[in-house]
């Protein structure tokens, strides 16, 4: 049989591969920075079911610095708490709130299906005038000095196109990665798992509810405002060998677990738990993000947040490069800081999970002394509820040990997320609409800094000394170079306008012009 007729074009810009929530934040990211590229995926149009859920509070103020995330929040589901629950019924439950208030704009939990959130973001790239090419696949690529050489196949039809770079957004089946020829080790648990989007006949209204056991776990997540529910469990062993597993094999199993009758049935799936990391995340020209490049137990509900971190942290890397506002070098740092990160959450993940259903004394003392008695009293101190909330919101990672980051004033270091401190008007978010570089100072900004910065076209945000930002271990007059991502860069104790210009020169800034709030 003979190839397809291939034609050829020239394009610039990033090809995206795969439209799934990382490949979409990406886009986002890369229109907001005024890059052309394009967006393929192979599927016939966004998903439709409601796979992950929890949509951290890092990842919605990354949306809201490009003016996603007030909407993303109507769209979702605020979790109020959790019912923990054993076979027998109900052993505690802990409420959420606003758990994470004074820490983020964005304090508690949020659970949005993601097949909503897909459509969400495919709507808003349609506004901006991007559209996804659907039913499009990568059929290979070849990475040269000067680009990337792409052949797509839409429906048949095939094209050749070169890319200034290539970003495989495409899953954990990723054919950029498998192309590539990147080991992908890790392993995959023993375990079955089902999963359904249900209605019962008692609705979990905004609550989480988990029963957990010796080798067993039953969790039930709001996911739509139609009262629809999302179900996860693990497949009993008797069940795990049937080719043609369906709901109602695993049903009475599921209903006596979670003591809910289950009415209706939209989408049923099984699948195993697998825990891997890539050997890297680049090569060349080509990149790997999101679930290409690392996948894990869902305990916690970090997987799709983590690779929308993926997405930002590579997105103005790329675009600043391309329009040669900084050294090419700091696309080095997107596999440093987000590899780091991946291997520490797998290696986490897999331990709570192991926790969650594991037959040892470790497992057996975390689900019937420490969740059920301990639990519950550590959630009635400010301090715990603080901590837990940095654990799973994703507001904690750092890059402390990058390329990029340098420096430390008060607690905060260079590679820390800037510290989110709430003012009378506004908050000291409200710059980072530009996503691009900027100088905060809290308290008063030196002469010799300001002129300094209007030479080199480096803007600055001077913000009033407050308790909240000495709570937020900011130090008052000392000043914090800001990524576009809204880590910081590089911290200073006093305001000395030569560590921000030899800053500046090391990484050949060219910083956009901005107007100072």
């Amino acid at each position: 049989m003979a190839e397809p007729a291939i034609s050829k074009k020239v394009k610039d810009g990033p090809l995206i591969v795969g439209a799934g929530p990382t490949g979409l934040a990406l886009a986002h990211r890369l229109v907001r920075h005024g890059v052309p590229f394009r967006i393929i995926d192979r599927s016939p149009g966004p998903g439709t079911t409601s796979r992950a859920m929890v949509v951290q509070a890092r990842s919605l103020e990354l949306y809201r610095q490009i003016g996603l995330a007030d909407e993303m929040v109507a769209l979702g589901i605020r979790l109020e708490g959790a019912h923990l629950r054993s076979k027998r019924g109900e052993i505690t439950r802990v409420a959420f709130g606003e758990m994470g208030a004074g820490l983020s704009p964005y304090p508690f939990v949020l659970s949005l299906a993601q097949d909503e959130h897909e459509r969400f973001l495919v709507d808003r790239l349609a506004e901006q005038g991007v559209a996804v090419e659907w039913e499009t696949a990568l059929v290979s690529f070849s990475d040269a000095d000067d680009g990337v050489l792409a052949v797509l196949d839409r429906r048949g039809v095939r094209e050749e196109a070169r890319f200034d770079y290539l970003c495989g957004c495409d899953g954990a089946h990723s054919a950029v990665r498998q192309q590539l020829g990147l080991d992908f080790p890790g392993g995959t648990y023993d375990e079955l798992f089902y999963v359904a989007d249900v209605k019962t006949d008692r609705p979990v209204g905004d609550w989480f509810v988990g029963t957990f056991g010796n080798r067993t776990i039953g969790l039930v997540f709001p996911v739509r405002r139609t009262d629809m529910q999302r179900m996860i469990g693990i497949v009993p062993p008797e069940l795990r060998d049937r080719a043609d597993l369906r709901f109602s094999d695993v049903q009475p199993y599921a209903e006596a677990l979670l003591h809910l009758h289950v009415l209706d049935v939209n989408w049923f799936s099984s699948y195993r738990v697998h825990h891997r990391v890539a050997a890297h995340f680049r090569s060349g020209r080509v990149f790997i993000a999101g679930d290409a490049g690392h996948i894990h137990s869902p305990a916690g509900g970090q997987g799709m947040n983590t690779g929308i971190g993926d997405a930002v942290n590579l997105s103005w890397k790329l675009a600043q490069v391309l329009q040669g506002r900084i050294d090419p070098a700091v696309l080095d740092t997107y596999e440093t800081e987000r590899i780091a990160f991946a291997r520490v959450l797998v290696e986490s993940t897999d331990r709570a999970f192991r926790l969650f259903v594991g037959r040892g004394p470790a497992a057996r003392f975390f689900r019937t002394i420490l969740v059920p008695k301990i639990l519950p009293f550590l959630a009635g101190f400010e301090r715990m509820r603080r901590a837990a909330f940095n654990l799973v919101s994703q507001i904690r990672i750092n890059y402390h040990d990058s390329a990029v980051s340098g420096g430390k004033a008060g607690t905060v270091r260079g590679g820390d997320r800037l510290p989110w401190v709430p003012m009378r008007e506004s908050d000291n978010f409200a710059p980072l609409r530009s996503i691009d570089w900027q100088v905060h100072v809290y308290g008063t900004v030196d002469a010799a800094l300001r002129t300094m910065a209007i030479r080199t076209g480096m803007p600055v945000h001077g913000f009033e000394w407050s308790a909240a930002a000495e709570k937020a271990g900011l130090q008052r007059d000392a000043f914090y170079l800001v990524r576009p991502d809204g880590y910081v860069a590089l911290a200073a104790e006093d305001q000395d306008p030569a560590r921000l210009a030899g800053y500046i020169r090391r990484w050949q800034l060219r910083p956009g012009r901005e107007t100072t709030f």
